[in-house]
C-alpha cells in the first residue's frame, strides 16, 4: 500500500539543510563558548605589497591595423587591484600576463564583431554564416575566466 511521500525521497533521513544553522566562530567567542569545543581560529598573516613587475613587451605590441594592444593596460590594471586588495604577491606574473593577453584578444573579438556585423559569407558558397570573431571571441573569453579562476 503506497505510504505518503515526506519529500526525502521515500527512504527516509535527515533532509539536506535542515536543522538549527552553525553559529559564527565570533559569535562563539563572544558569548564565552557555551559548547566548550576548541574553536578554530584562523591566523592570516600581514602581507606586504609588492612591486609590479614589468610586463614583457608582446602586451603592448602594434597590431596590424596599427593599433595598440590594450593587454598591458589589462596588465596594469589587474596587477594595481591585486595589490590594493593585498593579493599581489600570491599571483603569478606570467598568469596574469596570460589572462591580460586572453581579455586583450576578446576586446579585439568583440570590436572586430561590431564593426563587421554579426553575419559574414561563407568562402565558397557567398551564402551568410555567423562571423567567426563571434566563436573566437567566445574562445578568449572561456580562456581569460579559466585562468582568473586560477
Amino acid at each position: 500500500m503506497p505510504t505518503k511521500s515526506n519529500n526525502t525521497g521515500g527512504r527516509g533521513g535527515a533532509r539536506p539543510g535542515a536543522g538549527r544553522k552553525k553559529s559564527a566562530v565570533k559569535e562563539k567567542a563572544e558569548k564565552g563558548n557555551p559548547g566548550g569545543r576548541k574553536l578554530e581560529v584562523l591566523d592570516i598573516p600581514e602581507v606586504e605589497g609588492v612591486d609590479m613587475p614589468k610586463p614583457h613587451d608582446f602586451l603592448s605590441a602594434e597590431q596590424r591595423d596599427g593599433s595598440k594592444l590594450q593587454a598591458e593596460d589589462i596588465y596594469t590594471e589587474t596587477w594595481e587591484w591585486l595589490k590594493k586588495i593585498g593579493c599581489a604577491s600570491k599571483v603569478s606574473p606570467q598568469l596574469l600576463e596570460r589572462y591580460a593577453m586572453c581579455s586583450a584578444r576578446w576586446i579585439q573579438c568583440e570590436e572586430m564583431t561590431n564593426r563587421m556585423g554579426f553575419l559574414s559569407k561563407h568562402p565558397t558558397t557567398q551564402k551568410p554564416i555567423p562571423s567567426p570573431f563571434i566563436n573566437i571571441g567566445i574562445n578568449y573569453m572561456n580562456q581569460a575566466v579559466r585562468l582568473w579562476k586560477q
